[in-house]
């Protein structure tokens, strides 16, 4: 995938930028270039997708935020125009049922049947235990040899024992879950590649799911297992569901703790402001200002047109596919002064790097606090902490579905 522009359509003088773009390479934490001088000349305008087609990218945080919110732009990815990231995306569509891809009323009573778990409430109850495991995550990093991979030795291992402990999977599984996952939301990966990491994740959640008929437990599964027994959801719906949380548990907070390290060490006014606080409100606050400045799920939101939509001074008709592209959103000057300046001291909680509207995540809650622990835990630890490479030697995500660091060497003063 490249930044290079695709030939003239028929029905357009303007050439069509192919889409997804890279970040740019000379800040690997803003929007691809393309995509913000689309959002500066044209901030609606089609582009051109890997199997030809040519749905609309959104990319003003204004139009976009009414788009998510807008019900006749549908979430229901089986629809003839819905934009997919891939051939693997568009098969695995056809083949399984989940809530993000439905609309309401649909959407919403199956998404009940997994929003408790998530309530801010019970969250918070969490933050002792994800306090702990943090503490013995950075106590078992600093025990071992230099430089340490962050993504190995806190980053990953951290969302992917609380999502287990939530979920009831058991976490000695947590490397082939991790790999199939990987696999799963790669957009190199093909169509085969995909169905197969996402059969096998399936049909092992199936399985958990079978032993939580059995032997119920105090953990979501269990709950799903439940909604099984009464004739509430399909078994292998349940896995899927299972799948989808399982998935984005980990996936997401993994590459925001790594990827949000990189640019606190990038920016070190930024960090020494949350190194050397301990109120819980300053790191809300570097919380959500990362969130904005980084969005990682960098593939933007999909949808297709029900209706014919006016907005942005186009006319989108009904059956075209649209992409809010939310990094641009996060990055518009109208709502955010000086966009491309990581403030820690910033109101970003307007962002979009959930989404908006009734989908937007729902494990948002669960997110934040993780992300509020271990921010407001590591650079106080290890107040030394630092790369132990440059930036221009890590791998970034380009090829993913959500934006990171395969890997993340750091190091620190003894």
């Amino acid at each position: 995938m490249t930044e290079t522009l695709a030939e003239t359509t028929p029905q357009s003088e303007e050439p069509i930028p192919a889409y997804p773009m890279p970040r740019a390479s000379g800040c690997p934490f803003d929007p691809p270039p393309t995509a913000q001088a689309m959002h500066a000349e044209r901030p609606v305008a089609k582009v051109r997708m890997w199997d030809g087609s040519t749905p609309w990218l959104v990319t003003g945080y204004a139009d976009g935020r009414a788009l998510l919110a807008d019900p006749r732009a549908s979430s229901q990815s089986t629809l003839p125009g819905f934009p997919h990231p891939n051939a693997g995306f568009r098969e695995n569509a056809s083949r399984r049922r989940s809530f993000i891809a439905m609309d309401d009323p649909e959407h919403a009573r199956i998404r009940r049947m997994v929003t408790a778990p998530f309530a801010i409430k019970r969250v918070e109850a969490m933050r002792p235990a994800i306090q702990k495991i943090t503490d013995d995550l950075i106590d078992a990093m600093l025990a071992g040899p230099t430089p340490a991979d962050l993504v190995r030795s806190l980053a990953l291992p951290l969302p992917s024992l609380v999502i287990c402990t939530l979920l009831g999977v058991p976490y000695e599984d947590h490397e082939f879950f991790q790999e199939k996952s990987s696999r799963m939301i790669n957009r190199h990966s093909s169509a085969e590649e995909m169905v197969a990491a996402s059969d096998a994740l399936t049909d092992y959640l199936d399985e958990l799911i079978g032993v939580k008929l059995a032997e119920p437990a105090d953990d979501m599964l269990s709950e799903l297992a439940a909604r099984v027994r009464s004739g509430e959801l399909p078994r292998r719906d349940a896995a899927s569901m299972g799948l989808l949380l399982l998935v984005a548990g980990h996936e997401t907070t993994a590459n925001m703790i790594a990827l949000g390290t990189v640019a606190l060490l990038e920016n070190p006014d930024q960090l020494a402001v949350l190194r050397e606080t301990d109120d819980p409100k300053v790191v809300a606050k570097a919380v959500e200002e990362l969130l904005r400045y980084l969005t990682i799920v960098h593939n933007g939101r999909s949808r297709v047109a029900l209706e014919d939509i006016e907005i942005g001074g186009e006319t989108i008709r009904a059956g075209d596919g649209i992409i809010v592209y939310t990094g641009t959103g996060n990055r518009d000057a109208e709502l955010f002064p000086e966009p491309d300046r990581l403030d820690i001291g910033r109101d970003a909680r307007r962002h979009m790097a959930f989404g908006f509207g009734v989908h937007q995540c729902l494990g948002q809650p669960l997110a934040r606090v993780e992300l509020q622990v271990v921010y407001g835990t590591l650079y106080r630890r290890i107040p030394t902490l630092r790369l132990a490479t440059g930036v221009d030697q890590l791998s970034f995500k380009h090829d993913g579905l959500v934006y990171g660091v395969y890997e993340l060497p750091v190091t620190w003063t003894s």
